[in-house]
């Protein structure tokens, strides 16, 4: 496992989230009901910013044209297909850190 930083614990509030790019990828970092997710931050739609995207029941509704992603899978909501990369992420030592893939 190569873990990246990606932000402090204390930069990332409950409900929000963050944009990053790690090795030339845009992934979005969430704390939503007090657990860590990082997923693609790239909407399939239409390619919006799902970092600025509203949470609402365990997804992530794009801002641009309201796509729905669960944020533990990845998965499009309404059909539960495959679409977006997850990561894993941990928090240690007051900063968050997800696993890239080498």
């Amino acid at each position: 496992m190569v873990w990246k930083r990606v932000c402090a614990s204390h930069e990332l509030l409950e409900g929000k989230a963050i944009e990053v790019v790690c090795q030339g990828e845009v992934i979005a970092v969430y704390r939503h009901d007090h657990v860590l997710y990082a997923i693609d931050g790239i909407c399939m739609h239409q390619g919006g910013p799902l970092a600025r995207g509203r949470l609402m029941n365990g997804t992530v509704v794009c801002p641009w044209h309201g796509w729905q992603y669960e944020l533990a899978t990845g998965n499009h909501a309404p059909t539960c297909k495959p679409m977006l990369k997850t990561y894993q992420i941990q928090e240690l030592d007051g900063e968050i850190e997800i696993d890239l893939p080498q």
